[in-house]
């Protein structure tokens, strides 16, 4: 096998990783029945999902260039990109559903669901 084939096959296992979390994260948000809930499914999938592709994307880079210079330093700034985002998503993502929270937003419960089955 060759760099290339290998690089290749990395290359789509982290992309079809991240698409997969991308996936459960947008089921999350259409499936789940309050805001908190679905910016936990959101937060936590998304930030999975980006880092696990833009991952995929270095080894792309850092393959196909040959391993010449300037694709070593493009992967090394997407490495930097992942990172910046794996530390400021879930940061962003508590930021807003706190302020939610303090905004009024009241969390569900079970209360909720049994009063919606009472009025049908």
């Amino acid at each position: 096998m060759t760099t290339l084939t290998i690089g290749s096959i990395l290359t789509a296992v982290f992309l079809l990783l991240g698409l997969l979390f991308f996936t459960g994260g947008t089921v999350g948000l259409l499936r789940l029945p309050d805001f908190f809930c679905r910016m936990h499914a959101t937060g936590k999938g998304d930030t999975l999902a980006v880092l696990l592709s833009l991952i995929g994307l270095a080894i792309y880079t850092a393959f196909s260039g040959g391993f010449s210079t300037a694709s070593i330093l493009v992967s090394i700034k997407i490495i930097f990109i992942a990172i910046f985002w794996f530390l400021a998503g879930p940061v962003s993502t508590h930021a807003i559903t706190r302020a939610a929270f303090r905004c009024g937003v009241k969390p569900w419960t079970l209360e909720h669901q049994f009063k919606e089955v009472e009025k049908e």
